[in-house]
């Protein structure tokens, strides 16, 4: 085989993976810009206690989503080879799943309700358990589109759907709906997202449900079901513990303060990640190139991660006050602590894709196992100080577990420590320069109101961050730059 024959495959996935990029990031950036206008607008229109309640049902959703069989398919476009009989036995097996885990929600949604003595949780659950029924048409289409590396349909389909999430979760706050409208918003989301992925992915077939010879489907899905299983435990485990010494009131200052938080770990990586399990997947049996498209994610995700995070947690108290009005004011030192603790987050979950696509999904479940028993001993231990303490045990916590899970993840991928701290470095350097100096201009600053504060204080931190990164890491904005312009 020759120089120019081996190199063409490598150039195509380049271009592969760009161009899935743009689209899936691109949109997914659009479509978030659509949803956290019309979020900000419906949390000033509802109240604390509505996002309380939503709370409550929220940790059953998230628990049986993980057990949707998203893994399963997954593991399809893992397994690159697998033809049209898999498809169809996919599908069945999705709706098995997903009818089962609708029927298990309808019922168990007294006792849920009795758990957190609050009877309309009950109501709320037994309408929500509607979306696992769109789950199989959502999964079959993407993986599908994933196979093919065809992130373009997805995300018209996505921006689609997102859209029309944002005019019922807005139309249903201005009609009067409450909490309703935290139900009805996310149901006509995931049905629309469900449709028109099928459409885009031209996969209306027949399901199987036949399911002799699904063994390695099942092995790999079951085995990352598992991680998700402990990964749930973790990140719902202060929901569940809170939810029962929390009035509604606090425990919605909390979860709203988290949402503020994870905006950028729970929205803008799950999509680039998306894309990078794909590309893994694609190159899985080479060691170097996975471990250098890892690091690459680690340098560029984290560059544009680090000012977010940072900066939200030195203007929280105008960001709160300007996004979602003063009667969340109180969730201002417990959106700061957050913030703080989510760049452990966002790199701790770059791990999974790339350990996923070598085929050791096990590494991600150790992780997760791990942080399913830290997390919610370090919730039940702060619980007693409220929303504050439980976002102390989020920063405390999580520096722990970054570490574990890469001496575990390292060596599957192929990359070093010294690699590692090498890549994540140097954004770390320019946040907390950035932080300090935005922190101090606001003392200097004399009174103004709270949107000139915060556009003089974002303006600030956006010129500090770009000044250090040109002083003392330029090879990484010349990095993101040659990325765009496709060098």
């Amino acid at each position: 085989m020759t120089g120019a024959s081996k190199a063409a495959p490598a150039s195509d996935l380049r271009g592969q993976v760009r161009s899935a990029v743009i689209w899936r990031s691109g949109t997914q950036i659009f479509s978030q810009i659509v949803a956290w206008a019309s979020t900000f607008l419906v949390i000033r229109i509802l109240s604390p206690a509505d996002y309380g309640l939503f709370a409550m049902t929220s940790v059953v959703l998230v628990l049986l989503t993980l057990l949707n069989g998203y893994g399963f398919a997954n593991a399809a476009i893992q397994q690159r080879d697998g033809g049209d009989q898999q498809l169809r036995q996919l599908f069945g097996l999705l709706i098995v799943i997903n009818a089962a885990l609708a029927a298990l929600q309808f019922l168990a949604a007294p006792l849920v309700a009795a758990y957190y003595r609050q009877p309309m949780v009950a109501d709320l659950l037994r309408v929500q358990s509607l979306i696992y029924l769109t789950t199989p048409f959502l999964a079959l289409g993407y993986t599908v589109l994933a196979r093919q590396m065809d992130f373009r349909r997805q995300a018209q389909v996505n921006v689609a759907s997102a859209l029309i999430g944002a005019a019922v979760s807005l139309g249903g706050a201005l009609s009067g709906l409450g909490v309703w409208t935290l139900v009805a918003a996310p149901l006509a989301t995931f049905a629309s997202r469900g449709f028109g992925m099928v459409l885009a992915a031209r996969t209306l077939i027949w399901p199987s449900f036949d399911f002799r010879g699904v063994r390695k489907l099942t092995d790999y899905g079951g085995m990352v079901m598992v991680g998700q299983l402990f990964w749930f435990i973790q990140s719902q485990a202060d929901i569940v513990i809170a939810g029962r010494s929390f009035a509604p009131y606090e425990l919605g200052l909390y979860t709203t303060s988290l949402f503020l938080a994870q905006i950028f770990v729970n929205k803008v990586v799950p999509p680039l990640n998306e894309v990078a399990f794909s590309a893994y997947a694609q190159i899985q049996d080479d060691t170097r190139a996975v471990a250098d498209g890892f690091l690459l994610s680690v340098r560029v995700i984290l560059l544009l991660a680090m000012p977010f995070c940072i900066g939200l947690a030195a203007v929280a108290e105008p960001a709160v006050l300007v996004a979602l009005g003063g009667k969340w004011a109180p969730a201002v030192p417990v959106v700061r602590l957050l913030a703080l603790a989510m760049p452990f987050m966002t790199l701790h979950v770059l791990f999974s894709p790339a350990v996923c696509a070598r085929g050791r999904p096990g590494i991600s479940t150790r992780a997760s196992v791990l942080g399913a028993v830290a997390m919610p001993l370090a919730f039940f231990l702060a619980v007693r100080w409220g929303a504050a303490g439980l976002a102390t045990a989020w920063l405390v916590t999580y520096p722990v577990l970054l570490a574990v899970t890469a001496a575990w993840s390292l060596p599957v991928i192929g990359a070093r420590p010294g690699e590692l701290a090498r890549a994540a470095l140097p954004p770390a350097l320019a946040g907390l320069g950035m932080g300090l100096g935005v922190t101090l201009i606001d003392r200097l600053l004399p009174q103004m109101p709270d949107l000139a504060r915060l556009g003089a204080l974002v303006a600030s931190g956006g010129v500090l961050y770009l000044g250090w990164l040109m002083a003392f890491a330029r090879e990484r904005l010349v990095e993101l730059v040659d990325l765009v312009r496709r060098r």
